[in-house]
């Protein structure tokens, strides 16, 4: 069950540096789930249980919160080899933040938190290792964490733009820039509205800043676009 998606897990930083023989022995260790889902099919619901920590296997999920206007903002996106639910799952309450929802046909595998940090029964040569690993992840989020409160409080809509698509430029290395999110997603990640978001990306791409075809955005200056942060 689990041998025909080693090579998926191999690639993320939950086991980093472990081989995939052990690998594949810590899984039947670890006995995690793994569960099919449809488009647009909730994974998991707002203040609901966590059940396991989630880890993406194939597809794509979104991570979204609801306003008290009824409005959503979409927190994160998720691909292949992603993990969700990390900090939550170790936390006094246990009960998801978010609700994670399924972009399209996907596979999820959850593992059971206490597995994770807990003694090995089976003596797994890589489980220290493992624990390790998971620590570096949850002090990774906390910082993201951090980013996401940046963008709460900028209060213009350019200067949010132009923060993202310089994370983007970092990130990528490269002025040509591909978002695995469409303009609605984005404006829901920077918390304005789709309308604004294109007015002023559209200001943009007049003033020879940017140019933009869909999901894919190229830089064409960018010592303009670091102004916009200065």
């Amino acid at each position: 069950m689990y041998e025909e998606w080693v090579d998926v897990l191999h690639k993320t930083d939950l086991f980093r540096n472990i081989n995939k023989e052990e690998l594949l022995v810590m899984l039947h260790c670890l006995s995690p789930r793994i569960r099919k889902y449809d488009k647009n099919e909730i994974v998991s619901i707002e203040g609901h249980d966590i059940d396991g920590i989630g880890v993406v296997l194939s597809g794509a999920l979104t991570i979204s919160k609801d306003n008290f206007d009824g409005s959503r903002v979409i927190i994160n996106k998720l691909d292949s080899g992603d993990m969700f639910g990390e900090i939550a799952a170790f936390s006094e309450r246990r009960l998801w933040p978010a609700t994670v929802q399924a972009q399209g046909e996907c596979h999820v595998m959850f593992m059971p938190p206490e597995k994770i940090v807990g003694s090995c029964q089976n003596a797994c040569l890589s489980h220290k290792l493992l624990i390790m690993n998971m620590l570096k992840i949850v002090s990774n989020k906390a910082m993201n964490l951090n980013r996401k409160i940046e963008y709460l409080s900028i209060k213009s809509i350019r200067e949010k733009i132009c923060k993202f698509l310089m994370e983007q430029y970092k990130k990528q290395q490269s002025t040509t820039l591909h978002l695995n999110m469409n303009r609605n997603e984005m404006a829901d990640f920077l918390n304005v509205t789709r309308p604004s978001l294109s007015r002023e990306m559209s200001f943009m791409k007049d003033e020879g800043i940017i140019d933009y075809y869909r999901s894919s955005i190229k830089i064409l200056d960018l010592d303009k676009l670091g102004e916009c942060l200065s």
